[in-house]
Parts: C-alpha cells; sequence; structure tokens
C-alpha cells in the first residue's frame, strides 16, 4: 500500500486513541463520527466521499444520506458505495459509545437494509470497531449481533487488517473484480439465500391465506374475481408499505389497523380510499373496482399479514427494495394461478403456459440493460429533451415491466443529466417550468412532474394476463416514487393541480399482441359462448388500442422478451399463419413476436428481443432469416451454450435492427463483448463461417449417397407403444424379458461410439395388428430389418454411432444409415466419418446442439455433412476400414472387461485408434495442418 495511506491511517488511529475518552462521550455523535473518522478512512481506500469530481446523481460513487429518524426508525443506511450507479455494498455507521460487538440493534438494522437490496456484503462501523456482515443470509429479529458476521476487528488492528480491508472495500479492488472474488469463494456460506426467493414465499404465503379465506366467506365470487381481489389486495399494501418506508406516507398508518384487532378489512379500504384521492392512478381506484370494497376478509388473516410487513418481525426494508427485484418477484409470483374446486374452496397452482414453457423466465438486468442501451439509447443519443418527447417505446409481451422498468429509467437519467449540464441549469431551475430540483450541493434530481411526463409520453406496454398488466403499472410507479418523500408530494400538492403518481390505463394495457379481432372473422364467433377461451384469446387491435401513434407510423422502439411457448391450438395456429408469413411451417410462438413487432415498428425504429436462438440456423426459420435480412440488422448475439436464464435450459440470442433498408454488413457475437466475425449485409446465413467450414462446404452432402432414416418405433403412441389401456402386459413395445417370437429393438440408451449393449426392450410378435395403413408402410420392416446398417443415436449433442450386424428393429430415438442403390462404399468407411472430430466439429458448427438437455441429432443436419472426394480403392479409404474393424473389436473388449487395468489398457488403444482415423479423415479432406489445429483445439474446449 502507498506510504502516503499508511502514514494517514496512523494519524487517524492516533487520533482517535489520544481522544478515545471524549469520543466515547455522550456527547460525540454519529455525524462527528463519520466526519471526522469514517469520511476519512473510506477516502483512504479510494472512495470520492464528497463527490468531489462533480458526477450526476446517478453516477456518483458514494450516496450519503442525512440521519432521519421517525419514531425511532432510521431513514436509510448511511453510506451507500456504488460503480457506475449500481450498489455494490453499505456501511452503517454508529457513534464510537455503542457496543457494535454486542448489540443486536445495529447489526439487525444494516442487515435488514442489505439483504433487501441484495447486497451480498456490508459494513458497521463507529471507527472503534469494523465489522463486514454476509447480508446474503436472512436477518431475524433474534439474531445475535455475532450472526452473520465474517469479520471484525477494532480501530487498533487496522494496520494489520488494512490489506484484506483495502483489497475488499477498496474503489480500484471492486474494479478490477477483488470484490466480486471474494463474494463467490464464500458464495455457498450456511446459511445464505437471496431475498428475492424469500420474498416470493413470503407473498406467495399472503395469496394461499387471502384467496382461501375470501374463497370461504364471499362464495358467489367466480374464479376470475378472486383472483383478481387478492392480487389487487397484494398490490396495494405493498405499494402503501413502501411508500411509508420512503416516507411518502407515515411510517406506521397500516400498523395502526389491527391495534382493535377487528373490523381490520374496512378500515383497509378506508386507508385506499384516501390513497386513490392522494395518488389517483388506477391502483386504488375503488369507483371502476366492483369486486374489493364489500368483501368479507377474517381479521386473523389481515393481522398476520400486516404484522410480517413491520419490525421487528419484518426481515425487510422497503425502502431500499428495488424495483428490478420486486418485479424478478413478481414475474415468478404471476406463474401461479387460483382455482376454485366445486365447493369452492382455493387452490394454488401453476398456470398451464408456465407448465408448458418449463417455469417463468425473468430477464437479467444485464440484459434488459444492454437492450436498452442499444435501442433507446441510440435512440435518444445528442437529442434535446423535446426532440424525445414524442418517442414511443413498447414492450409487446410486458410481463412484470422489467424491459419498460429499464427504458424509463434511462429516459430519467438522460433528461436529468441533460438539464444539470452548465448550459442548461438555470433553465431547468425556473420556477415556471422548473424540470429539477436542488437536494444539496451538486445534487440535483428530476421533478416530479417531469417524470410524470416522461412515463406519459414515452412509455408504453401490452400484455395477455390481466395480472401482469397491473404488476408492469405497479414497478413503474414506484420506479416514478423513487427519491419522493414527504417533502416533495407536499410541494407537489401545494403548487400542482396534478395527483402525485399519473393514471396507466393508456399507456400499459391488457390483450393478446398477436390476435385481432379478425380472429372472429374467420367463423370463431362460437368462441364468445365459452368465457374462458374468450379470456385466453383475448382480441387486440393496436390501431383502435393507440390510435395516435399509429396515425404517426407506429413505435418508434420495441423490445422485449416473449414467450417461449409451442401453439398447439389448431384455430390459433391458423389464425398465425395466415397473418404473419414467417410462422408457417412452425409452432414457436416467439416467431409470431418478432413478425408483429416489425409490423408495429415506425420507419427508423429500433426492435431488439432476447428469444430463443433456434432460428439462427434452424431449417423451419428461413423465412424469418429472409425476412429479417431485408432490414438494418446492427447485430445478433447468439448466446449458443451460455445459459441467460439461471438454472433453465433455453438457449437464448439477441437480435438488435433498424427499420430501412439493409445495406451495411453486421457483427455476429457469442456473448455481449464477443465478437465472433461480420456478416454480409442481405445475407440469410446467420451464421459465420471460418474458412475451414466454407472449405468443407464445398464437398459433396452424405444425402448424395446415404440415406437417411426415421424409421422407428414410437413408443409412446396409442395403437404402436400400448394397447389401449395401462397395464405392461397390454403394451406392444415393452422392456421386460422376452416372451417367444417378440422382436427386441434399440433404443438410443443402447447406442455408443463403435458399440451398442444387447437391446432389452421388445415388440410383441404380433404387433402388425395394431396398426394402421400409414403405421405398416411406415414402420415396414424392410429398412429396420437391413444388416448391416448404421444405427446412431437421435437424442444427442454430437454424432454417435454404431454398425447394427444383427438386423434388430429400433424405436424413434435411433436414425438409420445405409447406402443409397447402386453407391459401393462401405458401411465401417462411413461409420469412421461420422465419428470422427472433424465431422463432430462440423456438425457442432453448423447445428450446435451442445449442451441442450433434447439436443437432437436430425436427419436433415446429417444430410447436410460435407463427404470426401474418394473412390474405394483409396489407401486412407481401406486404412479407415481397417481401424474401424479393430476400433468395434477394442470397444467390445473394453466394455467387457471385468479389471480396471484391462479397461485402461483398452483405452489406451482406442484413443489411438481415435486418432489414426481421425488423421487419416483429415486428409481426406485436404485439411492444412493449420486447419488441423482448429479441429483439435474446438474438441479440448
Amino acid at each position: 500500500m502507498e506510504t502516503g495511506k499508511i502514514k494517514k491511517l496512523k494519524e487517524l488511529i492516533d487520533l482517535f486513541e489520544h481522544n478515545i475518552k471524549q469520543y466515547k462521550g455522550k456527547y460525540y455523535d454519529e455525524a462527528k463520527t463519520r466526519v471526522d473518522f469514517i469520511d476519512k478512512f473510506f477516502e483512504l481506500l479510494g472512495w470520492d466521499i464528497s463527490n468531489i469530481q462533480g458526477y450526476s446523481e446517478q453516477y456518483r460513487s458514494v450516496v450519503r444520506e442525512d440521519r432521519i429518524e421517525i419514531k425511532g426508525k432510521l431513514k436509510a443506511p448511511d453510506y451507500c458505495f456504488r460503480i457506475g450507479g449500481v450498489r455494490k455494498f453499505f456501511v452503517e455507521a454508529k457513534k464510537p459509545s455503542v457496543d457494535i460487538k454486542h448489540n443486536i440493534e445495529p447489526a439487525f438494522q444494516l442487515r435488514r437494509y442489505a439483504y433487501t437490496a441484495k447486497l451480498p456484503l456490508s459494513i458497521l462501523t463507529d471507527f472503534e470497531e469494523f465489522v463486514v456482515y454476509d447480508t446474503r443470509i436472512k436477518p431475524d429479529r433474534h439474531d445475535q449481533a455475532s450472526t452473520a458476521r465474517i469479520f471484525y476487528c477494532t480501530y487498533k488492528e487496522y494496520e494489520k487488517h488494512f490489506d484484506f480491508i483495502y483489497n475488499t472495500f477498496s474503489q480500484q479492488a471492486i474494479l478490477k473484480g477483488s470484490f466480486d472474488k471474494y463474494i463467490e469463494d464464500t458464495k455457498r456460506k450456511k446459511g445464505t439465500s437471496e431475498v428475492n426467493k424469500e420474498f416470493l414465499k413470503f407473498i406467495e404465503k399472503w395469496r394461499e391465506n387471502l384467496a382461501k379465506n375470501i374463497a370461504l366467506r364471499n362464495k358467489d365470487l367466480t374464479i376470475y374475481e378472486l383472483n383478481y381481489a387478492v392480487q389487487k389486495i397484494i398490490d396495494r399494501i405493498i405499494f402503501l408499505r413502501i411508500a411509508e418506508d420512503r416516507h411518502i406516507e407515515n411510517y406506521g398508518r397500516i400498523l395502526k389497523l389491527i391495534e382493535n384487532k377487528e373490523n381490520i378489512y374496512p378500515q383497509l379500504v378506508k386507508l385506499f380510499l384516501k390513497a386513490d384521492f392522494k395518488y389517483n392512478s388506477g391502483l386504488f381506484n375503488l369507483k371502476f373496482d366492483q369486486v374489493t370494497p364489500d368483501l368479507k376478509i377474517d381479521d386473523k388473516i389481515l393481522i398476520d399479514i400486516i404484522k410480517s410487513i413491520y419490525y421487528p418481525d419484518c426481515p425487510y426494508e422497503f425502502s431500499v427494495f428495488d424495483v428490478e427485484i420486486l418485479g424478478n418477484i413478481y414475474e415468478q409470483f404471476l406463474g401461479k394461478t387460483i382455482r376454485l374446486t366445486a365447493s369452492h374452496q382455493a387452490k394454488v397452482e401453476s398456470k398451464p403456459e408456465v407448465k408448458k414453457a418449463g417455469g417463468v423466465y425473468y430477464t437479467p438486468k444485464y440484459i434488459v440493460d444492454y437492450i436498452v442501451k442499444n435501442t433507446v439509447g441510440e435512440k435518444i443519443k445528442k437529442k434535446t429533451p423535446e426532440q424525445i418527447s414524442n418517442l414511443k417505446i413498447l414492450d409487446p409481451a410486458c410481463g412484470s415491466g422489467s424491459f419498460l422498468l429499464g427504458a424509463y429509467q434511462m429516459l430519467m437519467n438522460y433528461h436529468l443529466e441533460y438539464y444539470t449540464k452548465d448550459e442548461n441549469i438555470k433553465k431547468a431551475l425556473k420556477p415556471k417550468d422548473k424540470k429539477i430540483y436542488q437536494i444539496r450541493e451538486n445534487e440535483y434530481c428530476l421533478t416530479i412532474e417531469e417524470k410524470h411526463r416522461i412515463l406519459l409520453n414515452n412509455i408504453f406496454g401490452v400484455d395477455i394476463d390481466s395480472q401482469a398488466v397491473e404488476v408492469t403499472k405497479l414497478s413503474l410507479l414506484l420506479k416514478l416514487m423513487e427519491g419522493e418523500s414527504q417533502e416533495s408530494a407536499g410541494m407537489l400538492f401545494k403548487f400542482s393541480d396534478i395527483k402525485m403518481l399519473p393514471d396507466l390505463s393508456e399507456n400499459i394495457k391488457c390483450g393478446n399482441s398477436l390476435i385481432g379481432s379478425d380472429f372472429y372473422e374467420t367463423g370463431q364467433m362460437n368462441l364468445f359462448q365459452d368465457e374462458a377461451t374468450t379470456r385466453r384469446i383475448n382480441v387486440f387491435d393496436w390501431d383502435k388500442e393507440f390510435p395516435d401513434i399509429f396515425k404517426n407510423g407506429g413505435f418508434d422502439v420495441v423490445i422485449g422478451n416473449p414467450p417461449y411457448l409451442l401453439v398447439f391450438d389448431i384455430e390459433i395456429k391458423k389464425y398465425l399463419e395466415n397473418k404473419y408469413y414467417e410462422f408457417k411451417r412452425n409452432n414457436d410462438l416467439y416467431i409470431a413476436f418478432i413478425s408483429q413487432g416489425l409490423n408495429l415498428l415506425k420507419k427508423q425504429g429500433y426492435f431488439s428481443l432476447i428469444t430463443p436462438n433456434t432460428y439462427i440456423n434452424g431449417q423451419y426459420f428461413i423465412e424469418l432469416r429472409k425476412t429479417l435480412s431485408k432490414y438494418k440488422i446492427e447485430e445478433i448475439i447468439n448466446f449458443e451454450m451460455k445459459q441467460v436464464f439461471k438454472n433453465v435450459n433455453v438457449y437464448t440470442a439477441i437480435f438488435v435492427l433498424t427499420n430501412i433498408c439493409n445495406t451495411k454488413d453486421w457483427v455476429l457475437k457469442s456473448d455481449i463483448d464477443k465478437k465472433i466475425g461480420i456478416i454480409k449485409a442481405n445475407s440469410i446465413d446467420f451464421i459465420y463461417k471460418n474458412n475451414l467450414i466454407i472449405k468443407l462446404e464445398t464437398n459433396k452432402k452424405f444425402v448424395d449417397y446415404l440415406l437417411i432414416k426415421d424409421v422407428g418405433y414410437n413408443y409412446w403412441s396409442i395403437g404402436r407403444g400400448k394397447i389401449r389401456g395401462n397395464s405392461i402386459g397390454s403394451r406392444i413395445l415393452y422392456s421386460s424379458e422376452k416372451k417367444e417370437n417378440d422382436i427386441p429393438f434399440f433404443k438410443g440408451s443402447n447406442i455408443f461410439k463403435y458399440y451398442n449393449t444387447i437391446p432389452r426392450n421388445y415388440l410383441k410378435n404380433n404387433y402388425k395388428k395394431y396398426l394402421n395403413e400409414n403405421d405398416i408402410f411406415r414402420f415396414s420392416s424392410e429398412i429396420l430389418e437391413t444388416k448391416p446398417k448404421i444405427i446412431y443415436r437421435q437424442t444427442a449433442n454430437q454424432l454417435i454411432a454404431t454398425i447394427d450386424y444383427n438386423g434388430y428393429h429400433n424405436d424413434k430415438t435411433v436414425h438409420i444409415i445405409i447406402c443409397k442403390n447402386g453407391i459401393e462404399y462401405d458401411l465401417r468407411f462411413i461409420l469412421g466419418l461420422f465419428n470422427s472430430k472433424l465431422l463432430n466439429y462440423y456438425y457442432k458448427y453448423i447445428v450446435n446442439e451442445t449442451g441442450r438437455t433434447f439436443a437432437q441429432v436430425k436427419i436433415v443436419n446429417v444430410k447436410r455433412l460435407p463427404f470426401p472426394n474418394v473412390n474405394i480403392v483409396n489407401t486412407n479409404y481401406l486404412n479407415i476400414i481397417k481401424f474401424v474393424d479393430e476400433m468395434i473389436d477394442f470397444q467390445k473388449k473394453y466394455h467387457s472387461a471385468k479389471f480396471e487395468n484391462e479397461q485402461k489398457m483398452y483405452k489406451k488403444q482406442i484413443d489411438i485408434l481415435d486418432n489414426q482415423i481421425d488423421q487419416l479423415v483429415y486428409e481426406l479432406y485436404d485439411l492444412t495442418e493449420e486447419e488441423i489445429k482448429i479441429v483439435k483445439e474446438e474438441k479440448n474446449k
């Protein structure tokens, strides 16, 4: 560490030591401790405590809070340390007379703040003592001060531990990644839990208890009214509770309702009515809400909910609850719905569409930020607030509103930065048309009127789920309220006619972004008779819902993350195929969203979605690639094997395009900061091909010489997989002991590289009587019983094949390769090619199924494999056949070996043969040493 820093640290320690009695006295308060010692200590760690560099509010590195105490409750942590406006850790300061080591309250206070803000580490200090807490551990009011404490020292030990403190909490250390590395190293510490998972459990418990009680006490409610009522009550309580912790409402207003422990809900409704007068946002509008005002809810249910959101029972501090985190929680929350049983009891279960999609996918913040930056950011660059006042930003599947929150935040940051420039600040502060106000020296905020204006003018969303629409509105209103207080609210009401919050009903709407009312012009009028179907279809006419926007050509920016669902409903599929050309021969709903997004986009508008990456090179997505190639593609990021969505096997891509004719080459990336290469303008091939791939593509293809067939039995189909009925004995395909004359067949799990296990799966010998004509044609034994034939595993992420010399049958998880009539190539040679490193490299490059849970080696892709120009007397051809014979033999020996040493010996021989076959294959395709190196390096990744 620098000599100057050591000297200053010693001076601070000596000063404290010399006057410790005075500092620990009752007249030396917290404010003085901060100024005299804590500020200076963190300046030694490289932090700009006083914002000497003059950064605008959203980018300053240290945010210091004033010490405001309301009924014993502090406003916020004393310091928030940030990098690029992103919180990294909190510091809570105390005066030296406080016993930090043993006092429970300061520790619980800090941990609540940091846990709610989803920060992994935070600090409690009075300079005399310095404590670091792991704030991923959920706080409990009964915790000792030592709970979750991972570091403690006194001022006398600062020199000894300063390397650790500096290397973890200094600004330089965080920029270099040391802070994040330390967090990663302690990630699996016992007791750690993410706030979003815990708060989700919290509100899910509310939902369940409210739903059951409301259903019990209000027998006339429909399922839709019950879902609506529960969602509204939860939203309203959360909003008011957050408003309290942000000091827009008096702290404890909801808590007071349970003092008498009776008639709580009618009192809560009165509170909602007062809130409606104050906020006028639609959230509390009981005039148009005919469901919630007159509900009967037991006092005990509400007492439990209300107590759980207040100190000391509540582990959360709502003043620092990020709206983005809340959105993440709500996204998961909305994945379930309330169902009513025949006896009018409430049950909570996953929504059908969530089950089909395999869960709820909340878009990570870095993805949202990237898309917003490259669309909204580009659209507003170098423009004045007046020039962007009519910018229209849309998310057509807004969910909980994460993309709209990101766009709104960017617009507010941009406006604040513009207004606080030296040449603009005087005008922006003028009372007549005030855009900003000053909170302290060099610190400004947008006025609430300006935040209103931006939100209403610029932000728009649609979602088919009415609950999601309400959550998006709630999230945007909470975002607007960030930084507001009782004082700012009071000033607003005093000098303005507007209410504190805007009504977003004309901005965020409920409907089906893909299906208009013309759906009922195609013979679907009878669907109106089914309320559930009408709600599920939920038609939406864009030109009628947003007439002014479409008079001006559409939306300037379209962004989002559409649902990853397959369409199986015949009528909906037919409608989508007719309306969206790119959707033909496809079931992926996201394709229709891309097509519709282009329809909604204004000329020169920006369009970006994160979707599955199947359109990058999928056979049935060529029409979509043709369409996209007509626009100016800025870039496509194909994340390939990277799982953007945590714990979900969905592989994704982001495209960014502009609605103008494409005349420019564009960038293909494998991550947001990893460029792969340049793709030519108007190309419909979205894969960057290196020279080796281009060279291989000049060869003829497997399909020119070989028949690649999918003729296996479908184990699950009625009439093939089983005779009607559920017992094992009724199946025509089964896995057990062979019965007389029954036919063995391979499954994919029997197939290995150059080897197969003996099939223990059987087809009943009288199976033909259960098949219809199409089945008999499809499952004829002519090809199935061919011998020899190459059989390869269909469910795999690479090419894995062997030869069947016995003429066994197979199910659909195994595909077959044989030579076309008149082709004399030996199948052992074909097998050597198929299993080679080179063809696996090519396959991975053009198909990229690696890492997918349901990866498939599809026939259409095997047909594309390059075939060498070789005749049957070629030396390499003959040697490959010889080595494949030896390989098959050694594979049998390896798999039947009974001792580990034997296995190792055979494995060495197998590896040698693999390398020999690979070398011969390289020569057949005329690879250079440099090209061989590329293949080998890819194999080792």
